[in-house]
């Protein structure tokens, strides 16, 4: 019997977003929630800056955890309602979504299809290992790292007399947007446990799901710290911009939820001069960011997404432009499984 629920956040909500009817959205419990809210003290001593906590999404539990651990929860319990027996997704070689994708498969009885980007290596390590271990089948598509031969797949198995539910690059559509609603009011009950008032929430941004699914659930909730998304990667999804991408999502989720709001260009906040060299590329700001976080608090960042999006956070106190007056949340997404690979360019 899988463990399916309905999602439904608004007994959750205040006064206010109490209005709001989220339906029924089916969950397969897959992680380890809520995820614990834990403050860097050493860190911001060593900055001289604002009070800096982190929300350790790194710790869900599926696979080595991860952020789209809570994407999957919904993504999945829609796809055994629907009868589906098949995950398909796709990604980069060393894609944590893709590495959560085929765990959440394996705990729920699916077959998995990854596509990825690149050529199949010598020896799999990494993500990829654990792709492997969990019995995923593994599509090589060169160049392309966004899924884009996702349909492909998708219709091939289909036409085997499979029944394949597509899960979305970086789970990233309304479904998997939603489970960050929620995560904002897992968020604000903690810090309403006598925790400090929260100035900003930063985090990496890169194919949108997290962020707009945090931007409706700020306003959902009625929470006022900005939501800061730190772009890791120079292209976008498809044809458009990560930040039209982002507002399109954010108004999508808004009417999946029953949320009566149209957010705007200005409630994107995504700083994308932190880009670096590009994406999954390490430089000396990503290098520093995982050392000095490693170093101040035994806490593992990773190269491609939580590196960068460090990076970002360290470059902001050091312009002055969040001080001591400020206390910001540092959204662990996971992602320490790309450590290994980029070993040579981190020591």
């Amino acid at each position: 019997m899988f463990d399916v629920a309905p999602f439904n956040m608004a007994s959750d909500m205040d006064p206010v977003s109490k209005q709001t009817t989220v339906g029924n959205l089916p969950r397969r419990s897959l992680g380890f929630f809520p995820t614990p809210l834990v403050e860097l003290r050493r860190l911001a001593a060593r900055l001289g800056g604002p009070r800096i906590l982190m929300k350790r999404d790194d710790l869900t539990g599926l696979a080595l955890g991860g952020n789209k651990t809570r994407k999957l929860e919904l993504l999945v319990g829609e796809a055994l309602a629907q009868g589906c027996d098949t995950l398909v997704t796709g990604g980069a070689a060393q894609s944590n979504h893709c590495r959560q994708t085929a765990a959440a498969a394996a705990a729920s009885g699916l077959a998995c299809h990854l596509v990825l980007g690149g050529e199949a290596p010598d020896v799999a390590d990494g993500n990829l290992l654990l792709d492997l271990l969990c019995g995923a089948r593994i599509h090589w598509t060169g160049p392309l790292r966004k899924g884009e031969k996702i349909p492909e797949i998708a219709a091939g198995l289909a036409a085997e007399g499979k029944k394949p539910y597509v899960v979305p690059y970086g789970g990233s559509g309304p479904i998997g947007a939603a489970a960050f609603v929620d995560a904002v009011g897992e968020l604000g009950r903690q810090l309403d446990e006598g925790g400090p008032t929260v100035s900003h929430v930063v985090f990496p941004s890169s194919s949108g799901g997290t962020q707009a699914g945090l931007v409706v659930g700020k306003a959902a909730y009625r929470r006022w710290f900005d939501v800061v998304g730190i772009g890791i990667d120079k292209e976008g999804v498809g044809e458009v911009t990560l930040r039209e991408r982002v507002l399109r999502l954010a108004n999508e989720t808004a009417r999946l939820v029953g949320f009566e709001h149209a957010f705007s260009a200005k409630d994107i906040i995504l700083r994308e001069e932190y880009l670096g060299a590009g994406y999954g590329i390490v430089g000396d700001a990503e290098r520093e960011a995982i050392r000095l976080v490693a170093e101040t608090e035994g806490v593992l960042l990773d190269p491609v997404y939580t590196g960068k999006a460090m990076a970002g956070l360290i470059g902001m106190i050091r312009e002055r432009e969040l001080t001591g007056s400020d206390t910001v949340v540092f959204w662990h997404t996971g992602g320490a499984p790309a450590l290994f690979p980029h070993a040579r360019e981190l020591v």
